[in-house]
């Protein structure tokens, strides 16, 4: 590598501190890399899925600062100093979270691969206080897509956390 790309190189990574999990992680990024990339390929953090890469699929869907965001879409440098909540979070000592336990009761995933984007989403929808009808569920849920179609089960079982408390 010649030394004005090596250059251009450093002037595009960033050093930030992830909050992940509620661990500290200095990275040494690309300015560029999203926060999808930086937790899947730098921390390991395999449960957030590379669906669309756009936005639109809600696969990749996170915790930021307890809201709700598509990872794909939000910048690794954009989360200094925030906390990021992935799927790897939600159970503790391996007891599964509500919405988690919810979802196996209810057959809430075919193939699996939404599902964490599901949870996560489904988490914060109930944090927000939005899970009071089926429509409003449909509606906060809408960002977050299952190709098989599991949709109905997945309203039961947000539903099935939301009357529980």
């Amino acid at each position: 590598m010649n030394t004005a790309a090596s250059t251009r190189l450093q002037e595009q990574s960033v050093e930030v501190t992830l909050n992940v999990n509620g661990s500290a992680h200095p990275l040494r990024l690309d300015a560029r890399v999203t926060l999808l990339d930086a937790l899947r390929d730098h921390l390991g953090l395999t449960g957030a899925k590379k669906g669309c890469d756009q936005g639109a699929c809600g696969a990749c869907t996170v915790l930021l600062d307890g809201r709700r965001v598509v990872a794909c879409l939000t910048l690794a440098a954009q989360c200094e100093e925030r906390e990021v909540t992935t799927i790897e979070a939600l159970s503790e000592e391996g007891t599964p979270h509500p919405v988690q336990a919810a979802f196996a009761r209810h057959d809430a995933f075919q193939c699996g691969y939404c599902t964490p984007g599901q949870i996560m989403s489904a988490v914060a929808l109930l944090a927000e206080g939005r899970a009071g009808s089926e429509e409003e569920i449909r509606e906060f849920m809408s960002g977050n897509l299952c190709r098989c179609g599991a949709y109905p089960n997945i309203r039961k079982a947000i539903r099935d956390v939301a009357e529980e408390g």
